[in-house]
């Protein structure tokens, strides 16, 4: 009777053949419920079978009418997303209408098949388990906690990866995670202690410039794994550490967390090299107690057309309207994202359906409004107070994260990073890091003097980091001031005797200082350290033969023999 009195409020039901779960239900909750919402999963009960979906079938109603569920943020027509997350007008009340006339099954046998979640993976059972290996406690109140847990996969070859699941072990207590790739050893380090993780959220993992993170690695709950489309895979080397940096946040009594990493191969080589790209403004990010709409900016001209791939807006709790847009050569403006109401704990990672392309001159703009005031129900402060940017949740973020990706020659992706380096010293002139790529690129275009003048700035600001005097030193010798470069390459080994590269670039350097004993000693080591490296036997083998040329046949023949024995 009920559902009768219904269709006749609304003609565009049939009074007769009100919605069951067999025909129109199941689709629905099969595509934008379950792939959380299934035994393992993020969400906090499963929705796969009837029964379960019967059970919440009120609830699922409510929540789909105020568009609570399924999670979607940005607007309608503000950037053209794939997998949206937005139910239309007519599932919202089919839901409502199946729901109003007692949440009949329907035909059982009828039924779509229900997706399979295999151990819980939502993207089937992965290649490679990693499970962290011990867990972290997480007490049960104070500071949000931001951990590191390390991840050594042990590989025999390099392998291409197109897919990472990131499963947390207790949800309830992490916010969110980032998976970092540290090629270099700085988590090593810490591994060698053996330590099993460290603190920070502003990590000291060096990455090289020639290799830039160009991969959004991201889990959130109700987030769904990203496959990457063929010729998009990325290298894990052996030997490569995996850093997962959870954020944790206590949850009312003591927990533990001890995520894993599923990683998903293929066997096809990358032929796209994206870059990441952050618009933000944290030195303007002070957002005053009572302010209804503050403003954070930013703006970034591109150098060359690229293709935006995807974007990640991110911001605490003050976050209001968020807005992404270009600025065409033209004047037109093209839309990335706009999120109108920001809710922190839906944040995503959203992938465009197909590549937005963006001019050489167009502007790239981040526009962030914040509600500090008394009406924001989201405020963590009462009464307001002055908030500035970050780590901690209470604190203030404001982040546009671009996966960029260049349009002609791979190499290009330099020139853009350099861009983007240049861009940020213009906010930052005291950026290490921004001074440590830009003398990278300036290497790499062989422009070496420029190089020194940037690296020499990157380790004034940061002294402690050996990678800088290796690059340091190595440039230094190339202009010829080689007592510098010995100098600077024995700082770096110093601070990390085991960085192979700048212990070959001294050996190189002790060369042409004439000290030919101490050079010969420091290639021993790095043919020690580094016994299979095409590289480094190749630098070895040139240099024996060029003592071997100057007469120094000793320690030519002392070389050759260590090529041999390793």
């Amino acid at each position: 009777m009920l559902w009768a009195v219904l269709a006749a409020a609304n003609p565009g039901a049939a009074a007769d053949t009100p919605p069951n779960f067999a025909h129109e239900i199941a689709p629905i909750v099969y595509e934008f419920c379950a792939p959380c919402h299934h035994s393992g999963g993020p969400a906090p009960f499963a929705l796969v079978r009837y029964e379960e979906v019967k059970r919440h079938a009120a609830q699922i109603a409510a929540v789909t009418r105020k568009r609570y569920m399924p999670p979607w943020l940005p607007e309608t027509g503000h950037g053209d997303f794939a997998n949206e997350r937005r139910l239309s007008e007519e599932q919202i009340r089919q839901i409502g209408d199946w729901v109003a006339a007692g949440v009949p099954e329907g035909p059982a046998g009828e039924t779509p098949a229900a997706p399979e979640f295999p151990d819980g993976w939502q993207l089937g059972r992965p290649d490679l388990v990693l499970e962290a290996s011990s867990p972290r406690a997480v007490p049960a109140s104070g500071p949000d906690i931001f951990w590191n847990f390390i991840f050594t996969p042990a590989l025999p070859a390099p392998r291409y990866v197109r897919a990472v699941e990131i499963r947390p072990g207790n949800r309830s207590v992490v916010h969110h995670a980032n998976l970092l790739v540290d090629r270099l050893g700085s988590a090593r380090r810490e591994a060698a202690k053996g330590a099993t993780g460290f603190e920070g959220m502003d990590l000291t993992i060096v990455r090289s410039p020639y290799d830039p993170d160009g991969h959004f690695l991201f889990w959130k709950p109700g987030a769904v794994p990203h496959v990457e489309p063929d010729g998009f895979s990325w290298r894990l080397n052996p030997g490569d550490t995996l850093v997962l940096n959870t954020h944790l946040h206590p949850s009312g009594k003591p927990e533990e967390e001890r995520p894993s990493i599923g990683i998903y191969f293929t066997d096809k080589a990358p032929a796209h090299f994206p870059l990441l790209v952050q618009l933000e403004h944290d030195g303007a990010l002070r957002v005053p107690g009572g302010a209804r709409d503050f403003v954070v900016s930013d703006d970034f001209r591109l150098p060359m057309d690229v293709d935006v791939l995807a974007v990640y807006p991110h911001a605490h709790y003050l976050g209001k309207l968020l807005e992404g847009y270009a600025t065409l050569p033209d004047g037109t403006r093209k839309w990335l994202v706009r999120i109108p109401d920001w809710d922190l704990n839906w944040q995503s990672v959203y992938y465009y359906r197909e590549p937005l392309m963006l001019p050489k001159g167009a502007v790239i703009s981040m526009r962030y409004h914040y509600d500090n005031s008394v009406g924001n129900v989201r405020n963590p402060n009462h009464p307001p107070k002055l908030v500035t940017n970050g780590n901690q949740s209470t604190d203030e973020m404001g982040h546009l994260w671009l996966e960029l990706l260049p349009r002609g020659a791979s190499d290009r992706r330099l020139e853009l990073q350099e861009a983007v380096m240049r861009h940020r010293l213009e906010k930052y002139p005291n950026d290490f890091t921004a001074w440590l790529n830009l003398g990278a690129v300036a290497m790499a275009r062989l422009n070496v003097s420029a190089a020194v003048t940037m690296l020499e700035n990157a380790v004034r600001l940061d002294p402690s980091v050996p990678e800088a005097h290796n690059m340091l030193g190595a440039a230094l010798a190339r202009v010829g001031r080689v007592p510098e470069a010995i100098e600077e390459l024995q700082m770096a080994l110093k601070e990390r005797p085991d960085l192979v590269n700048a212990r070959l670039n001294l050996a190189n350097a002790l060369m042409r200082a004439g000290k030919i004993e101490e050079a010969v000693e420091d290639y021993r080591q790095v043919l020690a350290a580094a016994p299979d490296d095409p590289t480094v036997r190749g630098a070895v083998e040139s240099r024996a033969r060029q003592l071997e040329d100057e007469g120094r046949t000793a320690e030519a023949a002392m070389l050759f023999h260590e090529l041999q024995r390793k």
